[in-house]
This record gives structure tokens, sequence and C-alpha cells, in this order.
């Protein structure tokens, strides 16, 4: 989607106002006969279509052929303004508007520049599709978004263009996460990240299965040996601050591929959505992309330990005891809880060989999340208060909700093994998201460390507002904020 900033109305099929108050209409420059036509089909009733949702009204004999309002309400929170603009983009495109363009008024005790990226996140997050395996021709829709500013600042331009970079940002993850598994692998999604590297402005480092062995990653390499498809250890390394070199925030999304659950086989509707175990290497790709664009002043380093859980005469067993990168010895108790052990390796390779200063884990890791916390929240397990107060303001500013976990000694020792250092489940059905973070933090040697589990947010069986149906690219906001914020 095409974003633009103008002082003029340029040629369009739509206009619409985002405001709370009728007479705003009237202030934007539009012509008058234009705006007399609007007024009267807005109707004379005080704010009537400005208080109940979007409304849009028939213009005829202009070349502008429809108006829409949309109320904002007094006091309207970012949120509410990301929602409301979700609803224009789908009442654009239900009137097969292609170019747009819109007057958004201020609001009260809101900063102009967070409003107007808003609409445009927003805008273009509910427009995104995935439809490129269809062979019939798509239905046209929206394409062209004009903000009309009466006097555009060079803030302005900048708060429109850094929101359409970051939607975008949300978008590569979300392709990322709807390709089929035979299409995105192991091989290929590190391919996929070289190239994203090259283009937006970070180095990547791929290691293959040998170089993953050199290293000693033992639990990542067991997941994966069954699979015909090898794994790779993806590096993605952006330097925002060569000032602070050894201040380095390290992002590791767990890289899942295609999870069959291995020798503890999940059942056929449980793997038909797998493809999606590797939401949170998605969103830290997306992140990178975001803040390599942006040029951050910061020095981030992201890692997935990329590969597929399968099944085959070679693949790891329950009742195991494997190896890890950090000496620690694990007792494999259920193959389909395979998320935490690359994860292991992973998080312990940010520590040890990237130097990393905290820690941020991102992962499809747990069900239980979404027992505990539905669609609509992350799980998020910290070591670190001051750390995770960076992440709850920016939940705050994305919009993307999360939820702290306790941490008590008394988890841990549910993760306890009697014959290895460490066991991959803790005590069947209890407690499942925050002993499945715990084992992974074992493994942050101390460093600040936060563990998002983004089970239930990662996927959406069903669009709602601008989460679009399946992969959501949940994470790539809420990190590029915390990083923003640094």
């Amino acid at each position: 989607m095409k974003i633009t900033v103008a002082k003029k109305i340029p040629e369009c099929d739509a206009v619409v106002f985002l405001c709370s108050k009728k007479e705003e209409i009237s202030l934007t420059g539009l012509e008058k006969p234009l705006i007399r036509d609007i007024l009267t089909a807005v109707g004379t009733e005080e704010d009537s279509a400005l208080k109940n949702g979007i409304h849009h009204f028939r213009i005829y004999g202009h070349p502008v052929k429809f108006a829409l309002t949309a109320g904002t309400g007094s006091n309207a929170t970012i949120e509410k303004i990301r929602r409301i603009s979700s609803g224009i983009v789908k009442c654009l495109n239900d009137l097969k508007v292609e170019k747009a363009s819109i007057f958004i008024s201020d609001i009260e005790k809101t900063d102009r520049n967070e409003l107007l990226k808003a609409v445009i996140e927003a805008a273009m997050l509910t427009n995104y599709r995935f439809d490129r395996y269809k062979s019939s021709k798509p239905p046209k829709r929206l394409s062209e978004i004009t903000v009309i500013e009466k006097q555009p600042s060079k803030k302005t331009v900048q708060a429109v263009s850094s929101a359409a970079t970051l939607a975008q940002a949300v978008m590569t993850a979300r392709d990322l996460v709807n390709e089929p598994a035979n299409v995105i692998y192991p091989e290929t999604l590190a391919k996929k990240a070289s190239e994203l590297g090259r283009k937006h402005g970070f180095v990547t480092q791929i290691f293959n299965e040998k170089e993953i062995a050199k290293l000693k990653m033992d639990a990542f390499l067991a997941v994966s040996r069954a699979s015909v498809k090898k794994p790779r250890l993806i590096v993605m390394r952006y330097t925002g601050d060569p000032s602070k070199k050894e201040d380095i925030t390290a992002l590791v999304g767990k890289g899942l591929t295609y999870d069959s659950g291995g020798l503890a086989l999940k059942q056929a509707d449980g793997m038909k959505n797998m493809k999606n175990d590797m939401a949170g290497s998605a969103a830290v790709i997306g992140v990178m992309c975001a803040i390599a664009s942006m040029k951050l002043k910061v020095n981030v380093t992201g890692v997935v330990a990329a590969c597929e859980n399968a099944i085959g005469g070679d693949a790891y067993r329950n009742g195991d005891i494997i190896g890890s990168m950090s000496g620690k010895t694990i007792e494999v108790l259920n193959t389909d809880a395979e998320g935490r052990l690359t994860l292991a390796d992973a998080v312990y390779y940010a520590a040890k060989k990237e130097k990393a200063s905290r820690i941020i884990d991102i992962a499809t890791l747990t069900g239980a999340v979404l027992v505990a916390l539905g669609t609509t929240t992350a799980g998020v397990i910290s070591n670190d208060d001051q750390f995770y107060s960076r992440l709850e303001t920016a939940s705050h500013q994305s919009g993307e909700q999360i939820w702290r976990l306790p941490h008590f000694e008394e988890y841990r020792e549910m993760i306890r093994s009697d014959i290895a250092d460490i066991k991959n489940t803790g005590s069947g059905r209890l407690a499942g998201t925050i002993t499945g973070g715990l084992f992974i933090g074992e493994f942050a040697e101390k460093l600040p460390w936060i563990h998002i589990d983004i089970a239930g947010t990662g996927w959406a069986d069903r669009a709602e507002n601008y989460i679009t149906k399946y992969g959501t690219g949940y994470g790539v906001r809420l990190l590029y904020h915390l990083l923003a914020n640094h």
C-alpha cells in the first residue's frame, strides 16, 4: 500500500473524516459544494454519524465517489484509533475503493504524530492479505492512502513513513508464518533472512549442520536430526550505536519451521497449522528489518535455531538424555516439548558467543498459555523487574498485550531431573507455561532475560480488527518499541 502526505486531496475515489465533531468536516479546506453535500448526507441530528461508528455516503456529480465519517469520541485511546482505522479500511474495501484521502482531527491529550502512526499502522495491517497461491484474480482493494495535512511538517512525514515501515515489518513476519512448510524450511528461512538483511541493512551469518555441531549445540541437533531438512543457525547483527558496541540486546526466536511432535506424534488436527511454530523467529526477523530500516541507535543481535521436528529411525526419543551447548544434560520426557531444547542452545549461544547484555526469547512454546490467557495476551516470564517494566511500556505503545507470570523457586524444582541436570517438562499439565519458560531461563547465564510465549497470539483462526487471519506478526511492534525506547 502506498502512503503519502499532502496538503490537498489528490485524485481519489473516497475521502475519509476521522473526527469527533461534525463541525470539523467544514474545517478541512475542501471545496464548498463537496462540504455541503457531505454535511447534508451526515444529517441534521447533532453529530449523529460521528457517534454511531463508520458511515459512508455516495456523492454524485463529483470525482470523489464516496465520503466516510468515523467518530473517535472524546479522549479516544491510541488502540481505539487503530480499531476505528481498521473498520475504515474494511469499509473502503467493501466499496471497492482503491485510492482514498483521509482527514484526521486532533484528539485531546494525544500526540498528533502518534495518532497518525496509529491510523497508518492499522490501515496497512488490516489491508494485508496472503493470497499468492490463489489462481483466481483477487478482488480489488485499497492500494493508496493520502493523509491530508494543512501544514505537513518534517516530523509528520517521518511519523507516517516510520508507521508504514513498521507495518511492513509486521507483514514480512506474517508472510513468513503463512508460507507452507514445503516453502519455508530451515535452509529457505536462512536464505530469506539473508536477503532481508541485504535489503534493510543488517548482517546475516548462517551456520550449517557441521558448524552447529562444532558449537556443541547438542540439544538443537537432537531435535533436528530425524528430518531430511537440515538445521540452520541464523545470526543477524545490527550495530546502530558503534559508540556502545558492548551493549547488545539479543532477540532469540523459536524457529521450528514444522513440528510433527516427533515420536510423541501430534494428532492430525494438531499438526495442520504447525508451519506457524516459527512465529517467534518471524517476529525476530521482522524486528531486525524495522530497526535497520529506521536506523535505530541500538545494537541488536537476532538468533534463530531453525529446524524441523520430524519422525524417523534416528529421531530422538522420550526418555533420552541429551547434551547442550552449556554442558547441562537434559532428560527428554516429551519430544513434543522441543522448542525449549532449541532455544536452550540458542539463548546460551547469544549469551556466550554474541556477548549479549540482555536476552529476550519469543516463542510459540506451550498450549498451556492458551488455557491461561487465551488468544489476546502473551505470557511473559522475566528475571529482571526493570527489564520487564520496559517491555510493559512497549506493550502499552504497541497494543500487543502481555501478562507476567510468577517464577517462584518451587516452579524451578518442577524441572529438576533425577538422572540429568534438568528435564524438558514439568509435572504433567501443571504450570506448563511457567516451567517451559523457566527451562529456557536456565540457559540465560543470569543475564537480564525475558521469555514471551506467543502460542496464543502468534496465530489467529479468525480476523479481528487489524489482526488478520492466520499469522499475526505478534511481537514485531512490541519488540520494536522496547528497542526504540532504549
